[in-house]
């Protein structure tokens, strides 16, 4: 059973060897009760929360749940787990999109260009002004990563090619738990505390995952330490952020701007944060290329596969 969709890569193969129930983007939860009973695998995305309830619906038929993502905080692993139902994701084939994307916001946040398309779209532009819409260079930037997995590092990769002259890379640094000496030296990342990454970095792009741990890892009080005038870039989940917090920190000038893929109540965005200026505001398109939607389905497809034939998922959460 498909909860909503999966790109045509995915789906043909699934309906070469199964019976396939593909939903629609709606993803009414009392449909998807009614549905998901019997089934033997389940297809989920980000925005269809896997809970106990629904694990339940399902019944003992079910055998696995690959969740079309790399992410996978809708997904309660403990319910699974108790359940013997075995939990796939998504990573690696969307690294690069998502990192591009990553740099892409930076870019947007840093040069305005949110505020420079709607005031000529507005009409409002009176010619070329040698101090208006003035921005940041990535290139004379300290860029923080807040998380150096996959797509922290290919974010770091990248914006080596932002190198001012004569020299390797703007200067970059990292925090995570733990360190990662090879990344260190490859691509001059410098490992700091969140409190002291923060402080330093002039744009801060967060790459980590959401769990309990994480949940409001960027909240009133650590906005507090930001360097003055920085940039929060956020492609990985709404739910690190406190909305309110940022808000406020975009309001006093304490951020000069934030570029968001994610929102913390999706797809609903905060009203606050749609009256902002200076704010940069995308729907969730990290992964949104045809190479890496093609690939994420037929990842999923082959987890499925694995699973049901009794085999090792190329890429499992929970076994």
């Amino acid at each position: 059973m498909i909860a909503r969709r999966l790109p045509a890569a995915g789906l043909e193969e699934l309906r070469r060897d199964f019976d396939v129930d593909e939903g629609d983007l709606s993803a009414d939860r009392a449909k998807l009760a009614e549905r998901v009973r019997g089934a033997s695998a389940l297809v989920a995305d980000p925005t269809v929360p896997v809970d106990a309830e629904l694990l339940d619906a399902a019944g003992p038929s079910l055998r696995v749940v690959a969740n079309f993502a790399v992410g996978y905080d809708n997904v309660d692993r403990d319910a699974c787990r108790a359940r013997g139902v075995t939990v796939t994701n998504t990573p690696d084939v969307l690294t690069n999109a998502t990192a591009e994307l990553a740099v892409t916001l930076m870019l947007a946040a840093a040069r305005r260009l949110g505020e420079a398309e709607r005031l000529l779209r507005a009409g409002r532009w009176q010619g070329w002004d040698p101090g208006e819409l003035l921005g940041r260079e990535l290139s004379h930037s300290v860029i923080g990563i807040v998380g150096l997995g996959r797509i922290g590092e290919r974010v770091a990769e990248l914006l080596r090619g932002f190198a001012p002259e004569g020299e390797d890379s703007p200067r970059m640094l990292y925090t995570a738990r733990s360190e990662r000496p090879r990344a260190e030296e490859r691509l001059g990342l410098r490992r700091l505390a969140l409190e002291d990454l923060v402080a330093q970095a002039d744009v801060v792009t967060l790459h980590v995952p959401l769990g309990p741990e994480t949940h409001h890892l960027v909240d009133a009080s650590l906005l507090g330490r930001f360097k003055p005038g920085s940039i929060l870039v956020n492609t990985s989940r709404g739910g690190l952020v406190d909305t309110q917090a940022l808000v406020g920190a975009l309001r006093s000038g304490r951020l000069a701007a934030a570029a968001l893929d994610v929102f913390e109540h999706e797809p609903s965005v905060e009203p606050e944060l749609l009256a902002l200026e200076n704010v940069v505001l995308v729907p969730h398109i990290g992964s949104a290329t045809g190479r890496a939607r093609d690939a994420m389905a037929r990842l999923v497809a082959q987890n499925v596969k694995a699973v049901l034939a009794g085999a090792e998922p190329p890429t499992p959460v929970v076994r």
